[in-house]
């Protein structure tokens, strides 16, 4: 085996072990009693469901933000990285991340960069349609959230 391809199974072992690690202890799981935006989340395909809730303060930052819910290990280590990385981002922030993020999964060209952070694990889930709805659950909830539109949000 070839140096490049060593490290190729190593970095997808390291991926694979963020994502494992997220969904057996996601990260600010729970429901955030302080919320000013909150929204529900379906992926029919799998049966995920999410809802979440966010604390923005007034000058339009993340002071907060969690999520409860059950789901595929994509669905809910994406939910729990998501919660993360959004923690003290602007709302133009937030929505930047989203579209890169979006892009990172759904366009063949689209290149991963020190932006996404940690979030970088799932740029693997584009070779898996079905799986992109699972990874972009959270994030759609979270548009659907800042937005403050009533009703569940579909990925259908």
């Amino acid at each position: 085996m070839g140096e490049t391809t060593t490290n190729i199974i190593m970095l997808s072992d390291l991926y694979q072990d963020i994502i494992v690690d997220h969904t057996r202890s996601p990260r600010n799981y729970g429901k955030l009693d302080c919320a000013s935006h909150h929204a529900e989340g379906h992926n029919p395909l799998c049966g995920d469901q999410l809802e979440l809730f966010l604390h923005v303060n007034d000058q339009g930052v993340i002071e907060d933000l969690s999520f409860t819910g059950s789901g595929c290990s994509i669905s809910t280590a994406s939910a729990s990285l998501m919660t993360e990385a959004l923690k003290g981002k602007t709302l133009k922030q937030a929505e930047a991340l989203f579209e890169h993020f979006h892009a990172l999964l759904t366009q063949e060209n689209a290149e991963a960069s020190e932006d996404l952070g940690k979030l970088i694990v799932f740029m693997g889930v584009k070779d898996y349609p079905s799986r992109v709805k699972c990874a972009t659950l959270a994030w759609h909830t979270l548009q659907a959230a800042l937005k403050r539109q009533a009703g569940l949000v579909s990925t259908e």
